[in-house]
């Protein structure tokens, strides 16, 4: 059943749409084209005017209801996700950007009443007055600053910007990762052992060119005793560490998967 539309001039073809709309109280997403094309053709049909290019505009959006009515009753579309196709969805669009629109119209239109209530009043304040500056009284202004008083203040302004640096990590520079070929240490300190029989764990550091090379030398001197190819013998705390090399069969390579530094 067609619910009566009082003819009234609207300002295009969408915005009859949204009258419609709203007078059928329906969702503006799930549109009843059939009903509102039915509507929509009644209020062309009671139009009377003249202007061919605003004639024009509501012809062109009935045909587009037409379509989209056509289209409802064919089988619907599938799109390249695998989705259905609503043939309203491009109107609906329109439909909401033009609702947007037409609502922001109306608060500029509010806010240009708004203004039309303010009054502006040109000064009328006296040059004299307009022009008169407080004069500045610098012995009240300094007080009782003087001049070691702002040197003592800029004394504690650097000292707490001192505070702020960390003492420790602002001195950390760049870590350089020290690479170190375990298998080539290994097989040096093995033919080391072999070589002198017994000698100065100090005298084999030294030969080493890094940190990190002391490290890997340490390590695999660990393995060594762990297995039992070598002893190691210190008279006190203090004295010098001797190694060994202990009379074994076993010649099987020291293994050493990783060290961390």
């Amino acid at each position: 059943m067609a619910i009566p539309v009082k003819l009234k001039v609207f300002e295009g073809p969408l915005d009859l749409l949204l009258h419609l709309i709203d007078k059928n109280k329906v969702d503006i997403y799930d549109i009843p084209i059939v009903e509102i094309t039915e509507q929509y053709l009644d209020y062309i049909k009671q139009m009377q005017t003249e202007d061919m290019n605003v004639m024009s505009e509501f012809l062109v959006m009935a045909a587009t209801l037409i379509d989209i009515k056509c289209r409802m009753l064919l089988p619907k579309e599938v799109n390249e996700e695998g989705e259905e196709e609503d043939p309203r969805a491009e109107l609906v669009e329109k439909l909401l950007e033009y609702k947007m629109c037409k609502y922001m119209s109306y608060e500029l239109r509010d806010r240009m009443v708004d203004a039309e209530r303010s009054l502006y009043k040109k000064p009328t304040l006296p040059k004299e007055v307009a022009d008169y500056r407080q004069p500045i009284d610098y012995e009240e202004l300094i007080g009782d600053m003087t001049l070691q008083r702002l040197h003592e203040i800029f004394r504690q302004m650097m000292k707490r910007q001192e505070d702020k640096i960390d003492p420790v990590r602002s001195t950390f520079g760049n870590i350089e990762k020290d690479e170190i070929d375990m298998e080539l240490k290994t097989t040096f300190v093995e033919a080391y052992v072999r070589s002198h029989k017994t000698f100065s764990f100090r005298r084999l550091l030294e030969k080493q060119n890094s940190r990190m090379e002391v490290i890997v030398t340490f390590l695999v001197i660990l393995e060594m005793i762990r297995t039992g190819r070598i002893e190691i013998q210190q008279d006190d705390i203090c004295s010098d560490i001797i190694i060994t090399t202990k009379d074994v069969n076993d010649n099987s390579p020291v293994q050493l998967t990783s060290v961390a530094e």
